[in-house]
């Protein structure tokens, strides 16, 4: 069980990580989320993610004390676990938003 705790927080690690490696390369818009519909599935995954960063940045706007959390957070497979548990939030809104990505 830990084994796959461990592998489930790496995944989301580097998802979230590279998420926000790209985000940093695109220009900065004031509306990062400008409607919950999204082409496809991963798009709105990736809309899932963003939302769950601003909603952090927002409510914890001290930059060394996020730092410092994430530290923490980092080695805690448990927290890694309840962050995938908001992007799934957030996933779900965006999917039901998009009728599933019905045609």
């Amino acid at each position: 069980m830990k084994k796959l705790l461990a592998i489930i927080a790496f995944v989301t690690v580097t998802m979230v990580s590279s998420h926000a490696i790209a985000s940093d390369t695109a220009p900065k818009s004031a509306d990062y989320m400008p409607s919950l519909i999204t082409a496809t599935p991963l798009e709105g995954r990736t809309l899932a993610i963003t939302i769950v960063r601003k909603t952090i940045g927002t409510i914890q706007r001290d930059s060394e004390a996020k730092h410092r959390i994430r530290k923490i957070y980092a080695e805690d497979p448990m927290m890694l676990m309840r962050a995938a548990e908001l992007v799934s939030l957030e996933f779900k809104i965006i999917a039901e938003a998009n009728n599933y990505w019905r045609k």
